[in-house]
């Protein structure tokens, strides 16, 4: 049965994929998913985090609906998703005002299990397009000027089983965008589209994709992707999808969420529920593990890697780890579980779980916090985003906030 969507308008060596990615943005935009690199690292620097006794001050507030959608954000514009009454809906605000540009809604289950449900997945902005994808599995190619659909596909529903709790969290993975293409986190190994008509360019065959988005990398000279599936970590080549590599990786409930870090020729990859984390050498083949640890086990949201050490949130506390060793450095249990990002002078943004704003320098030696702030209420695991001095937060509830950190 054809679906109904309303529109409302009112008013290091790095992959040539994702150098692509980060000419397509402004100095300072966040266009998709952990940022123009896809590392979580802003190269922003100007920025302040001299908040007072009062925390930043708000720019803007706004309901988005239920969900863990973070922000994109491109133009002028940020782009969020949250689910209200069974419908899905995608916001675009001006990123200054707060003013609602466009919305496009449509038909999608909340799908609540012990949390709140809604959307996981953050739209990606490219060449003046918004690319979304809910945890039903419909994948939308919209015009960020106006919210027009552009072209639409709906892909089968996750193969679950009732009473399957493993299958239970539907489709998390981010689209990504580059060189014309759109890489979905879809099948056992991925799928890739054309961006400009939605048409299949390859696909991998059906199983679970685990929660993560896809990753560009190099792989000598060839553009690839890895993707962190629910049984394994899988390595294609970008323009053909054939495999380069496969890393078995199980996980209790087939819960591989945290997107893999790729530096040097060597791959991340961390899980929650006590499995933890090992670092491959890719140049081996199969890949070699390097070393193997439980000090990072990354249950939803992935870590940065700065100046040879790995930040991340356990399912209890932050913890930095050593990207050669794996030796754990530190470990802080004041701000338990949440997400990070990264700016590039070395400073990270930390938001709680609970709502509490963090800045903290990046250092190996002890966690050196700067400054903190209560920014929220509920619930919160969608990454913070700093775009042009502006911070973007939300809970899972749909409270979204605009603080401005410009100095």
């Amino acid at each position: 049965m054809k679906r109904k969507y309303r529109r409302h308008f009112d008013g290091s060596p790095v992959s040539v994929l994702a150098c692509v990615i980060a000419s397509m943005c402004g100095a300072a935009d966040w266009p998709c998913w952990r940022g123009p690199s896809r590392d979580g690292i802003s190269r922003e620097t100007a920025w302040s985090h001299a908040w007072g006794t009062n925390g930043p001050a708000v720019v803007w507030r706004a309901s988005v609906g239920k969900g863990f959608s973070s922000f994109a954000v491109a133009d002028g514009r940020v782009y969020t998703m949250g689910n209200t009454e069974g419908q899905d809906t995608v916001f675009c605000f001006s990123a200054v005002s707060g003013a609602t540009l466009w919305r496009h809604t449509y038909p999608c289950e909340l799908q609540p299990l012990s949390y709140e449900g809604g959307p996981s997945s953050t739209p990606a902005v490219a060449d003046g397009r918004v690319y979304t994808f809910s945890k039903g599995g419909d994948l939308f190619c919209l015009d960020a000027r106006d919210g027009r659909v552009l072209w639409s596909r709906a892909f089968a529903p996750w193969p679950w089983r009732e009473g399957d709790l493993k299958n239970t969290w539907r489709y998390a993975g981010s689209p990504l965008v580059a060189g014309g293409r759109l890489v979905m986190s879809l099948g056992e190994a991925g799928t890739v589209l054309d961006a400009h008509t939605g048409a299949t360019v390859w696909e991998s065959p059906a199983g679970h994709p685990g929660y993560a988005s896809p990753v560009p990398f190099r792989a000598g000279e060839t553009d690839a992707l890895a993707f962190f599936a629910g049984h394994a970590v899988v390595g294609a080549e970008a323009a053909t999808g054939r495999r380069l590599w496969q890393i078995p990786w199980r996980t209790e409930w087939d819960m591989n969420a945290a997107d893999p870090v790729i530096h040097g020729g060597r791959l991340f990859v961390s899980s929650g529920n006590g499995t933890g984390c090992a670092l491959y050498d890719l140049a081996a083949s199969p890949p070699r593990e390097v070393w193997r640890t439980k000090h990072l086990r990354l249950p939803m949201n992935s870590a940065v890697l700065w100046q040879g050490h790995l930040y991340g949130f356990n399912d209890e506390n932050l913890t930095c780890v050593a990207w050669e060793t794996g030796a754990a450095r530190w470990s802080e249990r004041s701000l338990r579980r949440g997400a990070l990002m990264l700016t590039a002078d070395g400073r990270l943004l930390l938001l709680s779980e609970n709502g509490q704003l963090a800045v903290a320098q990046a250092a190996p030696e002890a966690f050196r916090p700067l400054v903190r702030a209560r920014i929220l209420k509920g619930r919160c695991w969608s990454a913070p985003v700093l775009a042009n001095g502006l911070l973007y937060a939300r809970n899972a509830q749909g409270e979204a906030v605009c603080l401005d950190l410009r100095p």
